[in-house]
């Protein structure tokens, strides 16, 4: 079984495709902890990674590759904002959330100077991503018609969050 989990900054992809990983048994694979390392390799902030791949398309194609290469194997859930497009998962999961409700969140792991900063860098990063996918890719990523499942997280909780996808996951394996 492969499941993707995409979704906007902050929305909780990691920490879902981790629960679920966990309950199933199944291997995870972050394209988000990619990015982070690759940016941090650079000495560079997620923002300035971003503008950066806007002018490298070779570094989202490579994260894409690895995501895809190490799918392959099945048995897995790939977190990413693209997963569900270079991936052939079985069930593919979108995950929104107001974006201050997405601020807060990445309060706790990313280095902003309040909620207002939070807000500007996740609208910045989130346009610069957009920009990169349509025209790397062709890809819309307001266009949801390709997903099995779509998750408001601003509205459930973790424990919602799972609970709605355990069942979905459930579903699946019967």
């Amino acid at each position: 079984m492969i499941i993707t989990i995409g979704g906007q900054i902050a929305s909780g992809k990691t920490t879902l495709a981790k629960r679920i990983s966990e309950k199933f048994n199944l291997k995870h694979i972050s394209a988000g902890i990619v990015m982070r390392e690759m940016a941090k390799e650079k000495g560079m902030s997620l923002i300035e990674f971003s503008r950066y791949m806007e002018e490298n398309p070779g570094i989202d194609k490579e994260i894409d590759m690895r995501q895809k290469k190490l799918s392959k194997q099945g048995n897995c859930v790939v977190d990413g904002r693209l997963s569900a497009y270079f991936i052939d998962p079985d069930l593919k999961i979108w995950l929104t959330a107001p974006v201050v409700v997405r601020a807060k969140r990445a309060m706790g792991r990313d280095n902003f100077k309040n909620i207002n900063d939070a807000v500007e860098k996740i609208k910045q990063r989130e346009s610069s991503e957009k920009k990169r996918y349509m025209q790397f890719y062709e890809i819309d990523l307001e266009d949801m018609k390709i997903y099995d499942l779509i998750i408001n997280t601003g509205k459930w909780d973790v424990s919602g969050m799972c609970e709605i996808s355990y069942a979905a996951v459930e579903k699946l394996i019967k």
